[in-house]
């Protein structure tokens, strides 16, 4: 069996967590020794593709045609596309229209969770089988390690006695930005750091001043390597994440690997797998996300990382990989019956 993992545009999504799960599928495939390519040239049996662009079309068609497998990856849906930059509600039936002609091709489509499955059955034009299967993370690279939480307080001036909170996402409504900077304006005892980035110049008014917001305790670190989000979670005292739609979430997984309390809102995409007060704690808006913050850094509410802590290790890339290649195997079956 050789997969050609191809994504489209890879450097433009790199950066994101689109980005990330890609890496994480490369990995996956070496760590099971299965022989993979990205090279679209190539000789394959399956074409996992991960993009909804017109060239992942092109080859995904062009790969039935000769009688290859596709599995087309749904990494995105409507839900996620609305409230990201400038137009994305008035364009939103459009790119469905759109990311559903592309997934259709897919002789089994791939999505993060089995609350994005349900969204994407729910469209009722998608006729390819849809299986849910984490994006997964590598829990050994975020490992809990004091120094590197040391690095990250010292890189960014926070001294051993201060209370940080950090953020992570793109610069678009969906992600909470708001509710992120209207938390640091109501808590100034605490410092707020984001990370993450998106060009400015494509967001709305509202977006461009979230984030040029000066308040004392609040900075938006931008881009950053992963190491850095690494050392932050190993050395900030909380993980807020305040998303309002996702179709997983990879840095909460993140955050429980690194032992990191995490407070997250509670969306449907969080229910079941995460539960509020026994693996993370849950809020529903920016007064009980003020409260908990309160609770939570105080040590008025019980620590819950080691409960977080089994959630990433059953999203580890190692359980991932496995169940990936389960998902090949069957595949190439239904080709040979």
């Amino acid at each position: 069996m050789k997969v050609l993992l191809y994504t489209e545009g890879l450097k433009q999504i790199e950066k994101s967590g689109l980005g990330k799960a890609i890496k994480h599928q490369l990995k996956a495939l070496e760590e099971n020794n299965i022989e993979h390519t990205t090279n679209p040239d190539d000789d394959y049996d399956i074409v996992h593709i991960n993009f909804y662009g017109p060239n992942s079309y092109a080859l995904a068609k062009k790969a039935k045609e000769n009688g290859k497998k596709v599995i087309y990856h749904a990494h995105s849906t409507e839900e996620d596309f609305k409230n990201s930059f400038i137009f994305s509600n008035q364009m939103a039936p459009i790119f469905k229209w759109w990311i559903t002609k592309c997934y259709n091709l897919g002789d089994k489509i791939i999505t993060p969770t089995p609350y994005s499955k349900m969204l994407l059955e729910s469209y009722g034009t998608i006729n390819a089988p849809i299986v849910a299967l984490s994006n997964g993370i590598d829990v050994s690279f975020f490992k809990h390690n004091e120094e590197r939480g040391k690095n990250f307080r010292n890189f960014y001036g926070y001294h051993d006695d201060e209370k940080v909170i950090v953020g992570i996402g793109l610069y678009i409504e969906r992600k909470g930005i708001f509710d992120f900077v209207e938390l640091a304006k109501r808590l100034p005892e605490y410092k707020f750091i984001w990370f993450g980035y998106s060009p400015l110049s494509a967001s709305p008014l509202k977006i461009r001043e979230a984030v040029n917001t000066e308040l004392p305790n609040l900075h938006f670190a931008g881009y950053v390597e992963s190491t850095m989000i690494r050392d932050a979670l190993s050395g900030a005292d909380l993980y807020l994440f305040p998303t309002l739609e996702e179709t997983e979430g990879i840095p909460i997984i993140e955050a429980c690997a690194a032992k990191i309390p995490a407070l997250i809102r509670d969306i449907p995409v969080f229910s079941v797998w995460l539960e509020d007060g026994k693996n993370v704690y849950k809020a529903k808006d920016v007064n009980e996300f003020e409260e908990k913050i309160k609770d939570i850094l105080e040590g008025k509410l019980p620590s819950l990382v080691e409960e977080g802590y089994k959630v990433a290790i059953d999203r580890d890339l190692k359980i991932i990989g496995k169940k990936l290649i389960e998902i090949y195997e069957s595949v190439l079956e239904e080709k040979n019956e």
